[in-house]
């Protein structure tokens, strides 16, 4: 069988981060909220081949990656050590543990051929890189998974890692489509709706450091029952106002109301500050915040705020016009030193909304 060809893009949470392994909760607390969020894939990702082998290898192909090898028999127990371990392999090696402990299969050989997405920055490497290798295990030996059962397998793989992610991340299996995802328990509830404007999006990289690990396991403390009065605002920023909040989100981008629904990001940041951020450390972000108060980035954007678990990772903006967002780019890069990325919804884009 020849190698196929693998793409799967980074996704940026546009609103709702953090209630999606929230909501998963409500399995042992009914009174926590559903978590609610606004997904859209990106243009940047990871690029692979795949090809069935005797063993599980991950390998780099290409000067920037030539250095990157992983292998490993194709042992779930094996595999599960590596895992638990944590780091960059660690992933792909809890996916690959969780196929064998399910599904009949073999072991396959995975070469990276490009990867233009930031590493712990808040796009979802981690997740793109396990879906990446579920689908390729789910192409090679045509188990004909579905992308929601992709992206349980993921999910499940990176839940034997250190990491302790929601299953929000793994929207990246959809590809470049917006997605609103609804988080009930163990269950994903979508629906679709019609984007209404253009939207300009700019992400751009912080240049610092976050610790995504640390943020979710702080986080984590307060749930599933909030013991003082920090964890019942906790609760209430990423329940009843995050459900507020996106539904809002869901109807300005209906109605294509730019202008709206920045000031709504901006809201959004506001809150996450209030209740969410006395809750870690990491989530004080100098940088971040120094460029959400910064008068230049105002003046060609209609609200900015915080990406994924946030931090001083990225930050997103949603810019006035194209032109805007390309001024925009050119100081964020030329005057602060930060590798930016374009994201752009369009009436002809679809999103997944909730019921």
């Amino acid at each position: 069988m020849a190698p196929i060809i693998l793409f799967v893009p980074g996704r940026l949470c546009l609103f709702g981060e953090h209630s999606d392994w929230a909501g998963m909760y409500r399995t042992i607390n009914s009174n926590i909220e559903k978590g609610l969020a606004i997904v859209t894939g990106i243009e940047q990702g990871i690029y692979a081949t795949a090809e069935i082998s005797d063993r599980f290898i991950m390998c780099g192909q290409g000067d920037s990656l030539s250095n990157e090898h992983f292998e490993c028999e194709m042992d779930s127990k094996e595999l599960l050590i590596t895992a638990q371990k944590g780091g960059y392999y660690s992933y792909v090696a809890g996916v690959a543990s969780y196929m064998k402990d399910h599904y009949v299969v073999g072991g396959i050989k995975v070469t990276i051929t490009k990867r233009d997405i930031p590493i712990k920055s808040g796009l979802s490497s981690s997740a793109a890189i396990c879906v990446l290798v579920a689908r390729a295990f789910n192409r090679l030996y045509d188990l004909k998974l579905s992308t929601e059962d992709e992206m349980r397998v993921a999910f499940h793989g990176e839940q034997r890692t250190p990491s302790r992610c929601g299953r929000l991340d793994q929207a990246c299996a959809f590809g470049g489509r917006p997605v609103l995802m609804e988080f009930d328990g163990d269950q994903i509830n979508t629906k679709e709706l019609q984007v209404g404007g253009t939207f300009h999006w700019v992400v751009a990289n912080l240049m610092s450091s976050k610790n995504t690990i640390k943020i979710l396991g702080d986080l984590n403390r307060s749930f599933p029952f909030a013991s003082n009065d920090a964890d019942r605002k906790l609760h209430e920023a990423l329940g009843i106002d995050n459900r507020r909040i996106v539904l809002q989100a869901a109807k300005l981008i209906e109605m294509g109301d730019a202008k709206e629904l920045g000031a709504l990001m901006n809201e959004a940041e506001r809150n996450f500050d209030e209740k969410v951020m006395p809750a870690c450390d990491e989530l004080k972000a100098p940088v971040l915040h120094s460029l959400l108060n910064d008068p230049a980035i105002a003046e060609w954007s209609f609200g900015a705020r915080g990406v994924g678990s946030h931090g001083d990772g990225m930050i997103q903006i949603l810019a006035k016009s194209k032109r805007d967002s390309e001024q925009l780019k050119v100081y964020l890069e030329e005057k602060k030193n930060m590798p930016s990325v374009s994201v752009t919804i369009r009436p002809s884009s679809k999103i997944i909304l909730a019921e």
